[in-house]
C-alpha cells in the first residue's frame, strides 16, 4: 500500500496522528484509538450489507467484532487513481488465537456460537449478504478433480509429486464423490430442517480473523459473510486444528461441546459437520493449486502437504469413526 491510499485518509473525518504498516494494510494511530485502512475488492452491495450486520452485532454486547468507518460524505470506501477501493476499519491491538492453545480454541468455539445465536436474529432484505449451497460446492469441486485427473494421466513427464498424487488420486477422488452422494441424498430429503438452521455466517472462521485481548475475543474480516448454516464456520475453524493437532479424538469432541453450549446441534447439523469433514478438501485444495500454477516447477511444500494428507488419512478416519458414525449411522 503506497503514499496514495495513505493520502485518501484526509476524506475521513478522523486526525491520524502517525501510520504504520500491517499485514497487506496500513494501521492509523488516531490517538483514541487504532484503526486499520485496507483495499476492498468486493461489490458495493455486499459492502454496504456487511456494514448493516456488523452495526447489528454491536448492538449485542456479548459479541464484539469490526465496525466499518464511514467517510465525511458517508461512504463506506474510497477510491484511489487507480480504481483501487479502500476501507476504513476499526481494529483490535492483541494476536491471533493460539490453536496451540488448547483452552484457548475451546474458547474460541464458545465465543463462534455466541457470535451465531446474534446473527440468527439477523435479516438481509436485499440479499446482498449471498446465500450458500454446500451441495453444489462440492459438485463443482467434482467436476475439478475429474478434469485434473484426466490432465494429470495425460502429462508424459511425471515429478515425484504428480506420481505421488497419480498414486492416491482414484482414492480420493472416489471418497470425494461418495460423500458429496451421501451430502445430497440426505439434503433432499431434509432441506426444510436445513434452511431453518441457517444464520449469517463469518464466512473465514480462523484463526487469524480471531483476536484475542484483555476483554476477550474479537472478530474481524466479515468479507465472505454469507447466509448458511453454522457448521459452515465451525468446520472451518475445527478443519484446520484437527489438521494440526493429527485429528485427536478427545479435542474434536471438546470443541463440538463448547459449540453446543451455546447452540444445540441438530441431527441435521451434525450430518452437515460429518460430511464436511469427511469430503477431502486439503486434497482438493493441493490439487487445485498444482493445477493452476506453473508445471515447469513444482514447490517442496507440494508434496509435503500431499504426504501429511496421506498419513493422517487413518487418524482421520478413527476420528470420524469415533464422534459420528456410532450417533448417525452413516454408512
Amino acid at each position: 500500500m503506497n503514499d496514495r491510499a495513505v493520502a485518501l485518509l484526509e476524506q475521513y473525518d478522523i486526525e491520524v496522528i502517525r501510520t504504520r504498516k500491517g499485514r497487506g494494510a496500513i494501521l492509523c494511530e488516531t490517538g483514541n484509538e487504532c484503526l486499520i485502512f485496507k483495499d476492498y475488492t468486493g461489490t458495493v452491495e455486499k459492502l454496504k450489507a456487511q456494514d448493516k450486520l456488523l452495526k447489528f452485532i454491536k448492538e449485542d454486547s456479548s459479541v464484539r467484532a469490526e465496525m466499518i468507518i464511514p467517510t465525511k460524505e458517508g461512504e463506506l470506501f474510497v477510491k484511489d487513481s487507480d480504481g483501487i477501493s479502500y476501507v476504513l476499519k476499526t481494529f483490535c491491538e492483541g494476536r491471533e488465537c493460539d490453536i496451540t492453545d488448547r483452552e484457548e480454541i475451546i474458547c474460541a468455539a464458545d465465543a463462534l456460537a455466541c457470535l451465531h445465536e446474534c446473527t440468527k436474529n439477523f435479516r438481509d432484505e436485499t440479499g446482498n449478504i449471498g446465500i450458500s449451497i454446500p451441495e453444489k460446492e462440492y459438485v463443482k469441486r467434482n467436476r475439478e478433480l475429474k478434469r485434473v485427473r484426466k490432465f494429470l494421466l495425460q502429462r508424459t513427464r511425471k515429478t515425484e509429486f504428480e506420481l505421488c498424487l497419480q498414486d492416491v488420486y482414484g482414492k480420493y477422488l472416489e471418497q470425494a464423490l461418495k460423500v458429496t452422494e451421501s451430502w445430497l441424498d440426505y439434503h433432499n430429503k431434509e432441506q426444510s430442517e436445513w434452511t431453518k438452521t441457517n444464520v449469517i455466517c463469518h464466512g473465514d472462521y480462523k484463526y487469524h480473523n480471531i483476536i484475542r485481548d484483555e476483554e476477550g475475543f474479537y472478530f474481524i474480516n466479515f468479507e465472505k459473510c454469507m447466509q448458511d448454516n453454522g457448521i459452515r464456520d465451525l468446520y472451518l475453524f475445527m478443519r484446520k486444528i484437527m489438521e494440526k493437532s493429527g485429528w485427536t479424538i478427545p479435542l474434536g469432541k471438546d470443541l463440538i461441546e463448547a459449540y453446543e453450549k451455546q447452540h444445540h446441534m441438530t441431527e441435521t447439523e451434525y450430518r452437515d459437520l460429518y460430511h464436511r469433514l469427511a469430503y477431502p478438501e486439503k486434497f482438493w485444495k493441493i490439487v487445485n493449486f498444482y493445477y493452476n500454477t506453473r508445471k515447469a516447477w513444482i514447490p517442496g511444500k507440494n508434496l509435503e502437504k500431499l504426504e501429511k494428507v496421506i498419513k493422517q488419512e487413518d487418524a482421520k478416519r478413527r476420528f470420524l469413526d469415533e464422534v459420528f458414525k456410532g450417533q448417525l449411522s452413516i454408512n
